[in-house]
């Protein structure tokens, strides 16, 4: 099934560091800290680093399979294996796994604004205003998206200097002693971690869309290992600033090291920092809503912009019934499990099962 993209609609194979890194930065960066602080205590710096590399492989391993692959996406691979009815049925498994992630990341965002800007501020405002932002990206095609992700890593840039103040404030004794946790909880730790970098699995629908896509490969390795080193930097300038008993009461910890920062203007800084989390988030919905569509294209002749509205309307619905912290904990508990075993474990079984019937087929010619 191969996949015909036009020269016009690709992108430059570099900009493949801004769609990894952008899709990996999204709210869970906001209070990552004590969830991962719960299972490895301050030792869980070490599993940031583990759950990095173990992204740095599966990247690789999609690598590995895509530039093997006739159709150059997901949907064709999953053709060429299983054929084209359980095929087409794990590719909607995919586009409905996306449209549940970006209802979490949306829905958690809304809580966050709500909690710490406009208490009285509904949810369905603040959806409406996303969705009609996220169709007009997403319909205008994948270079508007990509540009959205370009935007969504170069603009929020300057909050990365505000991390440097709890430094000052902060005990680095809080650190010491290294590795008084088993490695088992170093993985549990890493295992929480998956939340906030997944979004990479949208490489498997964009990649027919870059541009000698062979070359991007280096590209989309830097934006990885720069995600890598942001949430080490947050995740040393939380531990410094907080005692561990501290962190475990703190739901938002990077927010809370917001109030600290103190400029001649401005009373509230995590409020800026709120309001700049706007555009981080906006590529994140965007790629996934854009992956979603674009699936349902490929696995049917109804038209991307068709797909785009009825998912966005479906998205809509949930998105205004949740209204509990707890139901979102949940959802994104949920996600989190299921992205996992994407990640670690269908991923690299379909590269597997993928390369074998590769070798097989060439024998047999």
């Amino acid at each position: 099934m191969q996949t015909n993209v036009n020269d016009s609609a690709k992108v430059s194979h570099f900009l493949a560091f801004y769609l990894i890194h952008s899709i990996q930065v999204g709210v869970g960066i906001l209070g990552f800290q004590r969830n991962i602080a719960r299972t490895a205590g301050y030792d869980a710096w070490m599993a940031i680093i583990l759950a990095g590399v173990l992204f740095h492989i599966v990247i690789w391993i999609m690598y590995k399979m895509l530039n093997m692959s006739s159709g150059g996406d997901l949907v064709s691979i999953h053709r060429e294996i299983f054929g084209k009815w359980l095929g087409g049925l794990l590719s909607i498994c995919f586009m409905i796994y996306f449209v549940l992630l970006a209802i979490s990341i949306l829905k958690s965002f809304i809580l966050v604004m709500q909690v710490w800007m406009f208490p009285d501020l509904r949810s369905w405002e603040i959806a409406l205003i996303y969705l009609i932002l996220i169709y007009y990206a997403v319909s205008k095609g994948f270079r508007v998206v990509t540009g959205v992700c370009f935007l969504g890593v170069v603009i929020p840039a300057y909050l990365y200097v505000t991390f440097i103040p709890p430094f000052g404030f902060g005990d680095a004794r809080h650190l010491l002693p290294i590795y008084t946790h088993s490695f088992q909880d170093i993985l549990g730790a890493a295992k929480q971690m998956t939340y906030s970098y997944l979004g990479i699995e949208t490489f498997l629908l964009y990649y027919p869309f870059l541009k000698n896509p062979q070359k991007s490969q280096k590209w989309a390795h830097i934006g990885n290992f720069i995600t890598i080193l942001a949430y080490l930097l947050i995740t040393f300038a939380t531990f410094v600033y907080y005692s561990e008993g501290k962190l475990a009461h703190t739901i938002w910890a990077t927010l809370t090291m917001w109030k600290i920062v103190s400029l001649p203007v401005i009373e509230r800084f995590e409020i800026i920092g709120i309001t700049t989390w706007i555009v981080v988030i906006l590529p994140n919905l965007c790629l996934l809503i854009w992956s979603a569509s674009r699936i349902g294209k490929r696995i049917s002749s109804i038209r991307q912009k068709t797909f785009l509205i009825g998912i966005l309307l479906l998205a809509y619905v949930p998105i205004c019934m949740i209204v509990e912290l707890e139901t979102t904990y949940k959802l994104t508990d949920k996600i989190n499990q299921v992205g996992f075993y994407i990640v670690y474990a269908y991923i690299p079984m379909l590269c597997i099962v993928y390369l074998l019937m590769k070798k097989v087929k060439k024998k047999r010619e």
